[in-house]
């Protein structure tokens, strides 16, 4: 496929993307807008930001087939240079022969030899390596230049990807920027919002909060890890499972089950941890919530982070 056909079957993604950040840009003719506006916006943009990350996904996957092409093609250019060189040398070795010999008259050597049958002979096969090598080099010059087409081709698509990739992310970026200042707008008119508002994101950390965003409401139980009732360590043990991530059922094991970020890097589905003994965490929701399961006599459900004796967070996926 050629470079420039690539690109416009890709480039429907930049554009799309580009509509979609138009459209999610929040109007500003309502200074006050109200809650249920608020939720609205949240959803729309929501689920743009859902179609951008599929749309990354997909460029991601796009960029690795490409680069994997780029590879194949570039050791098939060096291997046919490597091929085309040693015939190069083959053919120069049989010219300086076929030189050497012919050096003295044909007619000469011929009466001269005391095995004219061997001389014949030899002097035909050389023609015949020297033609037959020429005819070779020809293929392998044809060969070469296609193989370095298809490297240029390979390396210019995944450039191209890449290029598109790093624009998408920007817009990506963006709309999730939005999202958050609604989403802060909306939680600060209605604390309970947050909880109906829907977890963005594709990563794994991402997926377990949806996991558990879905016990909501279901009853803390000292030692149980689910289906129906939880402790704190319970429910995310629990939640990352359902992802395919195994954790132990032990808030210390799971402060050292993944990297440790700071307070500012918080993204939705990282874990987080209180007290100095680390008995009580959570998953964090989002604008400075978590979800939890509290204690005995309570639910699942999300609570500030502020005003807690806060020790660290770790992200595991």
């Amino acid at each position: 496929m050629r470079p420039a056909s690539f690109s416009r079957r890709l480039s429907w993604a930049v554009a799309l993307t580009g509509a979609l950040i138009v459209t999610a840009t929040p109007a500003h003719a309502d200074p006050e807008p109200s809650t249920k506006e608020l939720r609205t916006q949240a959803y729309k943009l929501a689920d743009q930001l859902e179609q951008l990350t599929e749309q990354y996904n997909g460029l991601k996957v796009k960029l690795q087939q490409s680069q994997r092409a780029a590879k194949v093609a570039t050791d098939n250019a060096k291997r046919q240079e490597k091929s085309l060189e040693g015939v190069r040398e083959k053919v120069g070795s049989l010219a300086a022969t076929s030189y050497m010999q012919g050096g003295a008259d044909p007619t000469v050597s011929f009466v001269a030899s005391q095995d004219p049958q061997r001389l014949l002979d030899q002097a035909a096969t050389l023609h015949f390596f020297a033609t037959q090598d020429g005819t070779r080099v020809q293929g392998l010059m044809q060969a070469m230049q296609a193989a370095q087409r298809a490297r240029k081709s390979a390396e210019e698509r995944a450039k191209q990807v890449s290029q598109l990739r790093a624009q998408l992310e920007t817009q990506r970026e963006k709309v999730t920027s939005l999202y958050e200042k609604v989403r802060g707008r909306l939680v600060k008119k209605d604390p309970t919002q947050l909880a109906k508002l829907p977890v963005v994101g594709s990563g794994k950390a991402a997926q377990a909060l949806r996991y558990a965003m879905s016990k909501i409401g279901r009853p803390y139980v000292w030692g149980a890890a689910g289906p129906s009732t939880f402790d704190c360590s319970g429910l995310t043990m629990w939640a990352y499972k359902q992802v395919g991530i195994s954790l132990p059922h032990y808030t210390g094991s799971q402060w050292n089950a993944g990297t440790h970020i700071s307070r500012s890097q918080l993204q939705p589905g990282d874990l987080v941890f209180f007290h100095g003994d680390l008995h009580h965490m959570g998953m964090y929701v989002g604008d400075g919530k978590f979800l939890h399961a509290p204690q005995t006599g309570d639910v699942v459900k999300i609570s500030p982070l502020a005003g807690r004796p806060y020790a660290g967070a770790v992200r595991v996926a």
